[in-house]
């Protein structure tokens, strides 16, 4: 008996251990900015700013036609009278704000009561009814609600954009009014209706042209008519209807980030596992690797990883052709050759892009952004486009952004910019920074990870896509074989990815250090998100899940460079992403 109770005893144990290991949480890291869910992807989220900044003053002129109790009496001129406003505002998001204004003006019409403000002889209507003519000064104070229609329904365009150049605002408010001019006091409780459009001429939207639909709402007594011998019915309102037009101006800071700036927040929930005794400990580590970009390009504008899209940012990255394009006519650019003539005005077309593991790179041309020693820029010469044509079977063709020529892909939102030198159109030395052949360039000017491993753009890109064709060619079989076994082997626990711009830019126009610190670090975002999107897409990363990925949005993602080009080594090195990848093999 006593050895079944013990048998007992022993099997419940067990069976303890076995739900407690089945039911136990595994140890959980996740991050509260997720790559797919910033709010830069938002149109219709921002981070509010501080009480001093988006504040604006305004001012206008105008006219508009008085209606009070007897509106149906004299012509419609008699009524108009001119005014003047000026007012100062703050707006607390892109789509709500708040306005204080002053008005100065005066109203005229007409009554058939002999009152205060009376002015003139009577006069008589075509049926011997006796009237007066009637003029009321006045100013007002009104505070008042604004409501950007245009940013409402469209979401709000960005810092310094081009888009939303026209916007409409709707704006409703009370206020009093003061009658001056008269021997009484007189004041009035008004309301405030008014549909504003807007003009910006700069993406600065620094100054506005308005044109202003208004209504301005008063009591009945306005004009002083309360009480009707005539027994007709007083009306509600009184009010004033008119026409403005005026400017705005609006202080910095003018805009709103669509991301806080900081690192993200991680959250660790562990439970503690039983203690099981084994002699294979799981083995936890990272992995460094960059990504390095050319001057003007994050990838973002070519949808990477996206199925059916002919330009992948990455692969354009790893084997990409010069900027990937290629003139639509062949035959025409074959007789401007011969001829001397301009290839500019010739159509150009997107090539698609090829897997660097598949294409072979055997041909002399060069590939990729800093994967070899040949840079990546090619020359617009009859010999070299002709070189290339008998090899390719295609003209290959640069990107045309007005009077500028590019000499490797860029995105749309900024090929038509103009450098500061000549020099920087063009590529002309290749560090081979995305190649094994360039990691030691790579460690001795980067800060190092102790607690990491530093590979290559290409060691993982052929561990993750294939170790084969040209990118074969600038990985090391031995490093790919390494993060295989961490792919094969072990799971992904977390990835993390960090995006870099270097401080310059090629605007010297009012507020340039502005424009350029914003238009780097939207470099520096899209830069990162491009290569997380990369990564989620891929097979090797399917299993990790979205919280686990990380789209770090930095406090400062620019980076001072002494390079009077943008094509030197210091400039290079911080146009980049860097990703780590934390791992266990179990």
């Amino acid at each position: 008996m006593r050895r079944i109770v013990i048998y007992l005893c022993l099997l419940c144990m067990y069976s303890g251990i076995q739900v407690q290991a089945q039911t136990a949480e595994t140890d959980t890291v996740f991050s509260h900015e997720e790559a797919v869910e910033q709010p830069t992807d938002d149109h219709y989220r921002v981070v509010t700013n501080r009480f001093r900044d988006n504040w604006f003053v305004t001012g206008s002129v105008g006219g508009h036609a008085f209606f009070g109790d007897y509106g149906s009496v004299g012509d419609f001129k008699g009524k108009l009278s001119p005014d003047f406003n000026v007012g100062v505002g703050k707006w607390f998001t892109p789509g709500i704000g708040v306005k204080f204004q002053y008005g100065l003006g005066q109203s005229k019409g007409f009554s058939k009561e002999e009152t205060m403000f009376v002015v003139g002889d009577q006069l008589q209507t075509a049926d011997g009814t006796p009237y007066w003519k009637t003029k009321f000064k006045w100013w007002n104070l009104n505070a008042n609600v604004m409501f950007n229609l245009s940013r409402i329904f469209k979401g709000y365009e960005g810092i310094n954009s081009d888009k939303l150049m026209n916007q409409f605002i709707f704006t409703i408010g009370l206020g009093a009014l003061h009658h001056y001019g008269i021997s009484a006091q007189r004041n009035e409780w008004m309301g405030n209706l008014e549909l504003q459009y807007s003009r910006f001429f700069t993406k600065k939207k620094a100054l506005s042209l308005d044109v202003k639909l208004y209504t301005e709402l008063y009591q009945t007594n306005f004009d002083a008519i309360t009480i009707k011998s005539t027994g007709e019915n007083s009306k509600w309102f009184d009010l004033n209807a008119g026409i403005r037009v005026g400017v705005t101006y609006y202080f910095k800071k003018r805009g709103w980030e669509r991301c806080v700036a900081g690192e993200p927040v991680y959250i660790v929930n562990e439970t503690p596992a039983p203690v099981i005794v084994t002699n294979d400990c799981p083995e936890y580590g990272s992995f460094v690797f960059y990504v390095f970009f050319p001057n003007n390009y994050s990838g973002r504008d070519d949808a990477p990883v996206v199925a059916g899209d002919e330009v992948n940012a990455i692969d354009y990255l790893a084997s990409g052709i010069f900027t990937q394009k290629k003139f639509t006519d062949a035959d025409a650019v074959a007789s401007r050759l011969k001829s001397g003539a301009s290839l500019k005005a010739l159509r150009t077309e997107d090539v698609p892009t090829e897997k660097a593991n598949i294409c072979t790179g055997t041909d002399g041309i060069a590939r990729g952004y800093e994967m070899s020693e040949m840079p990546l820029s090619l020359d617009m010469d009859a010999a070299s486009l002709e070189n290339f044509k008998s090899k390719e079977g295609y003209y290959y063709a640069p990107v045309y952004g007005d009077d500028k020529t590019w000499y490797y892909r860029v995105d749309d939102e900024t090929k038509t910019q103009s450098l500061l030198s000549g020099d920087n159109y063009k590529e002309t030395a290749s560090y081979a920074l995305n190649a094994h052949a360039g990691l030691d360039v790579v460690k001795e000017n980067m800060k190092p990870d102790a607690e990491a491993e530093t590979y290559s753009f290409a060691d993982v890109y052929a561990a993750i896509e294939g170790n084969g064709g040209y990118v074969a060619s600038c990985a090391d079989s031995a490093t790919v074989q390494a993060i295989r076994h961490i792919l094969d082997e072990g799971r992904i626990l977390h990835v993390q990815a960090e995006g870099l711009a270097t401080s310059q830019d090629n605007y010297t126009g009012e507020d340039a250090s502005e424009v350029g610190l914003e238009r780097n670090k939207t470099l520096a975002y899209n830069r990162a998100y491009t290569v997380i999107k990369w990564l989620k897409g891929n097979e090797n990363f399917r299993k990790v899940v979205g919280n686990n990925f990380s789209l770090n949005a930095l406090t400062d993602p620019i980076v001072n460079v002494s390079d009077q080009s943008t094509r030197g080594l210091n400039a290079k090195l911080n146009r980049c992403v860097k990703v780590k990848v934390h791992y266990v093999i179990e």
